[in-house]
């Protein structure tokens, strides 16, 4: 029978991963902490506690709990998977990379190429990235991960065809707003501006508190000649983020659709209404491009 005074792990971990779990992650903490008080560098509470640290953004604590976990049970695929996560939230690429090594040797877990496949990708290596994605996407023909990535990478490389084709894959069965916004900037360079704006007009359905993807929605829909559409949009921004005014600003003179503002307030005080002011024609002038 377990007496008050000692507590056994299997239970404070049981409880602690309900707690993490549920989101509770200060209790899940607590837990922690608490049975390595009782059960000193236990290899699942550390491991479990890392988890947890992680979570919270504490990257020295997460650390110094994993490699505790791993000292003591250093084949334990899970535990170096979170050892590479860490790394590779700290910058620390390399180990993260060498966490995975390890592991591979270890298991032929699909998340391992996944992780690496990120990692690549963080640390700048387009080209190493974009084979591990490609094996992701082999392994996984539905990874709207993999298919995103692979598209982004393409779209940095200028193949912009190739690009479109990815996210098109990536967002088929719904889709990641990154995604959608990516696929925005692939159409947008292609000049396909309608279908660019359905695809910014979806990501701000999903995230309406997207500034980036409400200024390319109103650059597109200028360029297409809709400016009162392109208008409520960048107001959408300008309320989102006041500091997208400079480039809102710039948009509206330099598009063959738009309009020169003489009056700076007076565009501000139109954004903040959501629409162009009755009587504002004297403030504005046709560019005539």
């Amino acid at each position: 029978m377990t007496n008050t005074n000692q507590v056994d792990s299997g239970d404070l971990i049981r409880r602690a991963v309900a707690a993490f779990n549920s989101g509770n992650h200060g209790q899940a903490m607590q837990l922690c902490e608490l049975g390595l008080k009782q059960h000193p560098d236990d290899p699942a509470l550390c491991h479990l506690l890392a988890a947890v640290l992680f979570a919270r953004v504490d990257l020295s604590g997460a650390r110094t709990h994993i490699e505790t976990s791993l000292a003591a049970r250093a084949d334990n695929v899970p535990a170096l998977i979170l050892a590479c996560k860490i790394a590779r939230a700290d910058g620390r690429f390399e180990a993260a990379l060498q966490q995975l090594d390890r592991a591979a040797k270890l298991s032929s877990q699909a998340e391992i190429p996944i992780e690496r496949a990120r990692t690549l990708d963080q640390a700048g290596n387009a080209l190493a990235a974009r084979e591990w994605w490609t094996l992701v996407l082999q392994r996984d023909p539905k990874s709207e991960e993999a298919a995103a990535r692979l598209g982004r990478l393409a779209w940095q490389r200028g193949a912009s065809v190739e690009a479109e084709g990815f996210l098109e894959r990536a967002v088929a069965s719904g889709g990641h707003p990154s995604a959608w916004f990516d696929l925005g900037l692939v159409r947008q360079d292609m000049r396909k501006f309608g279908a660019a704006a359905q695809a910014y007009r979806r990501v701000l359905e999903m995230s309406p508190d997207a500034p980036e993807a409400a200024v390319n929605l109103g650059v597109v829909l200028q360029e297409t000649g809709d400016l009162d559409g392109a208008m409520l949009a960048y107001s959408t921004a300008y309320r989102l983020r006041p500091s997208t005014f400079g480039v809102i600003a710039m948009a509206l003179t330099s598009a063959p659709s738009g309009r020169l503002w003489l009056d700076e307030e007076a565009l501000r005080r139109s954004l903040a209404r959501g629409a162009p002011p009755p009587g504002a024609k004297p403030l504005a002038v046709d560019t005539g491009r």
